[in-house]
């Protein structure tokens, strides 16, 4: 293990060997969106599927989730294992030399693209559940029951292929963006459009020793304990948030956990190449990376009794005009938390002068939770835009809540003194942003 090797390990981070498809792949069709997504459109997949055909494509690696309750998930999860050992066996994935991946990442939304760097994380510096302190940390609370189905998927596959999305506290822009800037000197990995509309991506190789070395260097400064405990008041360093894939993550933590428990008296345990996971590094700076807030729409709601639920906890109504309590809810309000909301009678302004929690979506979905648990026939659904929220919150019977911006400043300091955030607090992106599927690393000996 050389120096540098060693020094990145310190920070729990590995540098992997990527497999790519073959020379002569159409990237196009390869690379497909997080399984994640779309998730109640079927069509969405199965008009990748036609545009895919029997061309070598990730589509065949990975389980888009729409397809989770399917009684043929046993005999997919199979055909997947399967396509992962025949395009290993074919050569139709070549393995890469060890380095990390520059990614800059466009999309039709946003006006920068998203800059990342796919490498390696130590699933040993990496816990869930609460109250963790260790190095790499969810941001979301991890609902356990929903690991079974993943790990299925990833137990006994020879591939892994991330849509995990990590980030970083770097303003002063250290790790991803010197390799950035210059990019257009670095080997070339692939540069095409994403299928669907979904923008154009370029990947580059870093494997550069001095590359490394400045990466190992930029990663010791941020994690530098004396450092972190001034700004957080905090011994225990958080180096890496999970932004997207936490459940993802958590599945490849609960596998190596597994494996560990079967082979403990493997003297090469350790070393095993499902010890770690292929994320995409984020720099939550990054100009190109959104963080939108997630809405809440209350259906079959008693109106009345969901304010009088709210004063109860300490809020101030103002009516008003919709769209004008949305931009009263955009500004900055110091300590105050504020939300929009919007029924089919009437729109105004939710105030907490004095909120109990450090997240706006703390303190509305505290009482969120109280009120569904009580009343048994209204059904909540989290969404994106602001249109869409006033279209359904307006039918009768329906009530919104539009959330505040998320402040990216203040992430990693809410992460570290609260612990994982309120579920559906932030999304990094619309579907179409999110990452898709191209480099992939083998898991198994």
């Amino acid at each position: 293990m050389s120096d540098v090797t060693r020094r990145l390990a310190a920070q729990g981070v590995a540098v992997p060997e990527v497999y790519l498809p073959a020379a002569g792949a159409d990237y196009a069709d390869w690379a497909v969106v997080a399984c994640d997504q779309y998730s109640s459109e079927r069509e969405y997949w199965e008009d990748v599927s036609k545009l895919v055909g029997g061309k070598p494509s990730t589509l065949n690696l990975i389980f888009p989730e729409c397809y989770l309750e399917d009684d043929d998930k046993a005999a997919r999860v199979e055909r997947i294992r399967s396509a992962m050992r025949s395009y290993l066996d074919s050569g139709k994935v070549a393995k890469q030399a060890p380095g990390f991946v520059l990614v800059e990442r466009s999309t039709p939304f946003e006006k920068h693209p998203r800059k990342g760097l796919v490498i390696a994380v130590d699933l040993e510096a990496y816990q869930y559940g609460k109250g963790v302190t260790s190095r790499i940390r969810p941001t979301e609370g991890t609902i356990v029951e929903r690991l079974p189905p993943r790990m299925d998927i990833r137990r006994g596959a020879p591939l892994e292929l991330p849509h995990i999305m990590l980030l970083i506290d770097d303003p002063r822009r250290s790790v991803i963006e010197p390799l950035y800037a210059k990019m257009d000197r670095l080997p070339r990995l692939y540069d095409f459009d994403l299928m669907k509309g979904a923008g154009h991506i370029r990947g580059a190789m870093v494997s550069d020793e001095a590359d490394l070395a400045g990466i190992a260097s930029a990663l010791e400064a941020i994690a530098d304990e004396g450092a972190y405990r001034a700004k957080y008041g905090s011994p225990d360093v958080l180096l890496f948030a999970v932004g997207d894939g936490n459940h993802s993550l958590a599945t490849a933590k609960a596998i190596w956990e597994e494996i560990k428990k079967a082979n403990a008296s493997d003297p090469e345990l350790m070393s095993h190449p499902a010890r770690y996971a292929l994320v995409e590094l984020v720099n939550i700076y990054d100009e190109g990376l959104p963080f939108h807030p997630i809405h809440r729409v209350l259906f079959k709601a008693d109106e009345r009794a969901l304010l009088a639920d709210l004063a109860a906890a300490g809020a101030v109504f103002e009516p008003m005009d919709w769209k004008k309590a949305v931009a009263k809810t955009d500004e900055p309000a110091g300590a105050e938390h504020r939300f929009a909301f919007v029924s089919a009678g009437t729109s105004g302004l939710v105030r907490f002068a004095k909120p109990s929690a450090n997240l706006a979506a703390g303190t509305i979905q505290e009482v969120l939770d109280a009120y569904l648990k009580a009343h048994a026939g209204a059904t909540i659904d989290y969404i994106h835009g602001t249109d869409s929220l006033a279209t359904l919150a307006r039918k009768p019977g329906n009530l919104g809540l539009y959330l505040p911006p998320i402040d990216k400043s203040s992430f990693f300091g809410t992460v570290i003194r609260d612990g994982a955030m309120p579920r559906k607090t932030f999304s990094m992106g619309e579907a179409p942003e999110k990452r898709f599927y191209i480099e992939a690393r083998k898991i198994t000996r």
